[in-house]
């Protein structure tokens, strides 16, 4: 949002400040992404790649997957709250009042409290009076499958990876992986570090074609939500900044 990060709030007070790390965390996640594309055209180009250089590809490409995760979230509460304390610097008085309905809602703590992120930015479109987003629309059933990835990631637990079905496979309950194998694949490129015995849930999801799924994907939400308010997007003045190879 267009705000004032620095506010002297009289010559004898303190001179306040408002932080935006929804920026911070999606330029991290387009840096990540850069740095974990240069891992795997290194290895394009020689064919070889060490254990270091493979950790170093891992990090990066789960830290830009968990700060594009972070962006959404931030990007949503940072609205909320700037809203809640007046503390935006909209000439539009449409955009004013727009902003104040927000803040009455985000004061209210049963309207938001423990409420998904997706649907954070579902009820603020309501309040808005705006078209809430579809769902079957790309937009948003890809970040609700992104934020399936990263829940997974953030609160793994382990289970059994079939890498191979026996003569006669028992009935059994499908695993998280193969899942994620039906959501994801065709997507985007596959990580091309992985062994080609490797399952496709982690080893081959998780390289640079995943982790810029997840950036554009995240500014492509983003950019249809706030157009949909006619707000200014917070991260306007660095997108140009946000390659992600």
């Amino acid at each position: 949002m267009n705000k004032i990060p620095l506010e002297t709030v009289d010559e004898e007070s303190e001179i306040r400040f408002r932080d935006c790390f929804s920026v911070r965390y999606i330029q991290s996640a387009a840096l990540l992404c850069r740095l974990g594309y240069a891992i795997e055209m290194d290895y394009a180009e020689s064919g070889q790649v060490s254990p270091e250089a493979l950790l170093r590809h891992e990090a990066f490409v789960l830290n830009s997957i968990f700060s594009s995760v972070a962006f959404l979230e931030s990007t949503v509460n940072e609205l909320y709250s700037d809203a809640a304390d007046n503390a935006y610097f909209f000439t539009d008085e449409k955009n004013e009042v727009l902003l104040r309905n927000i803040g009455d809602k985000w004061k209210n703590e049963n309207y938001f409290d423990r409420t998904p992120m997706v649907h954070k930015y579902q009820k603020i479109l309501v309040i808005a009076d705006k078209p809430m987003f579809d769902d079957q629309h790309p937009a948003f059933s890809n970040i609700r499958n992104l934020m399936e990835i990263r829940n997974y990631l953030m609160h793994y637990r382990r289970e059994w990876v079939i890498i191979q079905e026996g003569q006669v496979p028992d009935a059994r309950e499908e695993t998280r992986t193969e899942k994620f194998e039906k959501m994801l694949k065709n997507k985007f490129m596959e990580n091309p570090l992985a062994h080609k015995n490797r399952p496709y849930f982690p080893d081959k999801c998780l390289g640079h074609g995943c982790a810029e799924w997840a950036v554009f994907n995240s500014l492509e939400f983003t950019d249809e939500f706030f157009l949909k308010l006619e707000l200014p997007a917070p991260y306007d003045g660095v997108k140009k900044e946000l390659l992600t190879k």
